[in-house]
């Protein structure tokens, strides 16, 4: 490895480590160094649930008091039929007083087991210093406040212990004849709920206990739950972290001791059960993780990942070989490029390791694991376009030298050059289109050639004949060909051209029937089939017309970014699509790898591959030597590129066998391209599955808030910014290749955009079904009319009104108190904004003087002496 390389490793590991260190930087808190007084209690271990009818065996009981003992003075239980009845007998063996608790919720057959449990307890077991009848039973208006008086009162009859029910502050401020029926309150101060900011929880709740104290000052206040969450959604101000529960328990625990307060800290350990009631913030209050081990010190820093030390290692192991094996391949990168894509694979570890960690905790609930399976794919996808895409920029920008660059050829060809048929296939074309494109191929330079008409299905004879007509008055070289209810499509014409071609003719090139073609175009590129090994000669599409017209406009800037970015990139590795205008083809290549593929409706692309496949050469050459018509609307639009996504799977179910690792007909960086080029399409496909998943996940959080949660940000984060990376790349790209201003630049964008939905669409059909006929894209279309604009776009505004729908409700019913919801609601801003773009560019379409920002003069043609 080369000392630049071994400097950027060093660098990126070094980054990432410095990235994990700032991330959890580590906070010094007031330390904490006495005896807790008290934490409440559930007795369920990470793989049961009392919901499931579990319950805890006395072992584990005995393994978590005997955890406790030396640093708590008591614990508090909420119900007598859980298994919590198992508590005082095994506190007592080590000297614990327990709070019991009685689990009420206004029906019968539930509460009065649990209050006749609640007083044997307490006649049983002396260590039993206090009991609560139930449990925030009055804030969940299980029973009135009569209710609990009469229980109140029926307990104190059984028992010699104080006796009192749990609730939060302002229930007891509400209720005095509570108060009055208790012999002490047993009140629940917890902030985080209230939404009350991290550093002023204790104060606050220290003013609602004085609160308490001042109305009630002949009653004894015990503090029955106060605490702070680890993980959770914001509420309001309230963030639920780790640093923050450190923050807040050991602040309070110092203020408790100043003033002798009595009080249980919510709570012992961590309960992943309480996930299906209570959301994230109800899995993570405890003082001990799940597994029984200490979320942070009472004394010292504390870090919010105790662990990020061995993530951060992780994250270099997942990063460290595609790492080296990028730095030992790429060494025709500078020593920026090197860095920026060094950084950029490891920065996909890390995030993927932080991910995975996220998605392991304890006591998912279904759907949530069911989300998390399917985020974590749709995660992969996105780092995967977000990697193919960087690899992009990375060359583009940084590459020293191409390594197959093709200039064209300058000398006038020989008088013997090898002759070329020319096919030109149409179907229900313009006849002055056509017209006009016959009249720019019988002005090339270049000695033997011959013009091939192909009218293919033509029903109207006044559209064909007038082509005909003057086909016969440009001479013998041109010959037109009327085929009537001919199958294959394009690909059908042309294979009957194939069988009418000159038999002297060693080389056909075709062109569509819009196309003009510059003079030397021939005599530029034949020259480079003196090499056997050339199989095919590409130059780029390009267009002629469009820039009076803002979607014309827009859409040919689409086209440049593949045809000068793309397309340049994958010359390099012998790589490019062949696209059916502007290429000529060997004919006796052709020929060998069986013609043009009839049963696909890209066939261009389809036969490029096969002759890669047979082993031939591409050359590219980005120069521009002929020029066509871009589509007229919208539709059309849409429909030539749902055409390009649905061939390209049919090409994918027919030859993904050679795409696979091992196989031999490719090499590896023609397979990288062809399966690269079209995986972004296949996010396309995704988007429009994770669309309609969001609509739905967010109705399930609207309906039933019980079994849906927000997706973490684990997930949100880096979804937004992939996204954020990919439209930064974007306009990075044309900036480096791409010759136009910075609203064309944009424009550009939400052209290619807009067509998300249409391509998702084809691919999912692709994959399913077979056969979709051959559509045309047609030209020379009028403007549509307003309405016909927005029936162009239907699918994709319905899609817009409904994510934008669900992010409104979203933010409005959850917004004023859950920060997370608007995490949710801008990441369906984000998956609406394809479907905004389909809107706009349909729009655009209908009113073609519509400008924004100053317009930059048309660049020269690429070619000298050509004319659009």
């Amino acid at each position: 490895m080369r000392k630049s390389a071994i400097a950027v490793l060093f660098l990126v590991i070094l980054g990432n480590v410095g990235a994990w260190a700032l991330w959890n930087r580590p906070v010094a808190e007031r330390p904490w160094a006495g005896v807790i007084n008290g934490v409440s209690y559930t007795p369920f271990h990470p793989d049961k649930s009392p919901t499931k009818g579990d319950r805890p065996s006395p072992e584990d009981i005995e393994k978590d008091l005997a955890a406790l003992e030396g640093s708590v003075k008591g614990v508090r239980t909420y119900s007598t039929m859980d298994g919590s009845e198992m508590v005082p007998a095994v506190a007592r063996k080590h000297g614990i007083p327990v709070t019991a608790g009685a689990w009420v919720q206004g029906q019968p057959d539930v509460d009065e087991p649990e209050i006749a449990g609640l007083i044997k307890l307490a006649r049983t077991y002396p260590n039993v210093r206090r009991v609560i009848v139930g449990n925030e039973a009055i804030l969940r208006a299980d029973v009135t406040v009569p209710q609990m008086v009469e229980y109140i009162r029926r307990v104190k009859k059984k028992v010699t212990v104080p006796v009192s029910t749990a609730e939060p502050w302002h229930v007891w401020l509400e209720h005095p004849e509570l108060a009055e029926s208790v012999d002490f309150l047993a009140v629940h101060l917890l902030p985080y709920w209230e939404g009350v900011p991290v550093d002023e929880a204790v104060d606050y709740a220290m003013f609602r206990y004085n609160e308490l104290k001042t109305k009630y000052p002949n009653k004894h206040i015990l503090i029955s739950e106060i605490g702070w969450p680890a993980d959770g959604p914001w509420r309001r101000g309230a963030e639920a972290s780790q640093i923050n529960q450190a923050k807040f328990i050991r602040t309070f625990l110092n203020i408790a001791a100043q003033n002798r307060l009595d009080y249980f800290v919510m709570e012992a350990f961590d309960q992943p059960w309480k996930r299906e009631i209570e959301g994230t913030a109800g899995t993570s209050w405890g003082l001990w993780d799940a597994w029984r081990n200490p979320k942070f010190p009472m004394i010292g820093e504390v870090h919010e990942l105790k662990s990020w030390p061995v993530l951060c290692a992780a994250s270099i192991g997942v990063a460290f070989l595609p790492l080296v094996f990028f730095l030992t391949r790429r060494n025709d990168l500078r020593f920026g490029g090197k860095l920026f894509y060094g950084a950029l694979i490891q920065a996909v570890g890390s995030v993927l390791v932080f991910t995975v960690t996220a998605a392991s905790v304890a006591g998912l609930a279904t759907t949530t694991e069911i989300a998390w399976g399917v985020l974590i794919f749709c995660q992969l996808v996105l780092l995967a376009v977000m990697l193919i895409d960087g690899l992009e920029l990375t060359e583009v920008v940084w590459q020293e030298r191409f390594r197959r660059k093709f200039h064209p050829c300058q000398a006038a060809p020989a008088a013997d050059a090898p002759k070329v048929s020319i096919h030109v296939p149409c179907y229900n074309e313009p006849p002055h289109m056509v017209i006009q494109t016959l009249d720019a191929l019988a002005r090339l330079d270049y000695p033997n050639f011959e013009v091939l008409l192909l009218d293919n299905n033509t029903k109207d004879p006044e559209v064909w004949k007038p082509v005909e007509a003057y086909c016969k008055q440009l001479g013998e070289r041109f010959r037109f060909f009327h085929l009537e209810n001919w199958p294959g499509y394009k690909a059908g014409a042309l294979n009957f051209g194939l069988d009418v071609t000159a038999a002297d003719a060693q080389f056909v090139a075709v062109i569509d029937s819009d196309y003009q073609v510059h003079p030397d175009w021939l005599k530029a590129t034949i020259p480079h089939f003196a090499r056997p090994e050339v199989g095919f000669v590409q130059s780029p599409q390009d267009y002629r017309d469009w820039i009076r017209d803002r979607f014309q406009r827009m859409i040919n800037w689409e086209y440049a970014g593949f045809f000068h970015i793309g397309m340049v990139q994958r010359n390099e590795r012998n790589a490019i699509i062949q696209h059916g205008t502007m290429t000529i083809i060997r004919k006796a290549a052709l020929e060998k790898v069986g013609r043009w593929g009839e049963w696909c409706i890209t066939e261009d692309a389809e036969l490029g591959l096969r002759l890669f496949e047979e082993g031939y050469e591409a050359v590219y050459m980005p120069e521009s030597y002929g020029k066509g018509l871009v589509p007229d609307s919208f539709s059309a639009y849409k429909t030539q590129r749902f055409r390009w996504a649905y061939g390209a799977v049919q090409i994918l179910k027919r030859h993904w066998r050679e795409l696979l690792p091992g196989a031999r007909k490719l090499t590896t960086g023609q397979k990288y391209h062809f399966v690269t080029g079209w995986l972004p399409w296949f996010a396309d496909a995704a988007h429009l599955v994770f669309g309609l998943a969001g609509i739905v996940w967010s109705l399930g959080l609207l309906i039933f808030p019980k079994y849906f949660e927000f997706p973490p940000n684990a997930f949100m984060i880096p979804t937004l910014s992939v996204f954020a990376f990919k439209v930064a790349a974007s306009l990075w790209l044309y900036e480096a290749r791409v010759k136009c201003g910075f609203w064309d630049k944009v424009g550009a964008a939400v052209a290619g955009m807009a067509l998300t939905h249409t391509v998702g669409r084809a691919m999912w059909q692709g994959m399913f079904t077979s056969g979709r006929p051959f559509v045309r894209t047609p030209k020379c279309e009028h403007q549509p009319a307003f309405m016909q604009a927005i029936l162009m776009a239907r699918e994709e505004i319905a899609l817009l009104l409904a994510l934008w729908g669900a992010a409104f409700a979203i933010v409005t019913v959850f917004g004023h108190e859950n920060r997370d919801a608007f995490m949710w609601a801008g990441l369906l801003v984000v998956q609406s904004l394809p479907y905004l773009a389909a809107l706009i560019t349909s729009l655009i379409n209908a009113f073609p003087d519509f400008r924004i920002g100053r317009r930059r003069p048309q660049p020269a043609a690429a070619v000298p002496g050509a004319a659009d």
